[in-house]
Parts: C-alpha cells; sequence; structure tokens
C-alpha cells in the first residue's frame, strides 16, 4: 500500500516520476511550465533534488503530463 506523502501525495507516483525523469535540470522544465515552476529554486537544480518540496501547483503539472505519457515527450521536445 503506498503511504501519502506532503500535501497528500502519494510517494508511489511522485517517484515513480522522480526515477524516470530525476535528471531533468529545472531550467528544462521552466521551458515547459513556465518561469514559476519550481519557483526559488537555482535553474541547474534537478528534478529529484527538490520533488518533495514542489508546490502544489507544480507537481500537478508535473503528474498530470506524466500520467498522460506527455512528460517524456515534452522533455524531449524542449531539449532538442
Amino acid at each position: 500500500m503506498s503511504k501519502a506523502g506532503l500535501g497528500n501525495r502519494h510517494r508511489n507516483k511522485d517517484g515513480e516520476i522522480s526515477g524516470k525523469h530525476g535528471n531533468t535540470p529545472v531550467r528544462t522544465l521552466r521551458k515547459i511550465y513556465g518561469q514559476g515552476f519550481a519557483a526559488g529554486y537555482p535553474e541547474t537544480a534537478q528534478l529529484s533534488e527538490l520533488m518533495l518540496q514542489l508546490n502544489e501547483t507544480s507537481l500537478s503539472q508535473l503528474r498530470r503530463d506524466h500520467e498522460t505519457h506527455h512528460l517524456k515527450h515534452k522533455i524531449a521536445h524542449v531539449s532538442e
């Protein structure tokens, strides 16, 4: 059974995102979601370093795209 994390998030879903996309730098995610993504963190920080500290808006965007299988494509598109 999964355990709820901060903000009622389930670690199994967040852990899956971090495991698959954890080495993605914040600067890449800001190209996708805007400059407000992971506000207060340096653009060189990796997603795995701040996953548990993300605000609900940033985390919701990631989870939605991950669950609809769009996150990998979006990251690849902006990294080209």
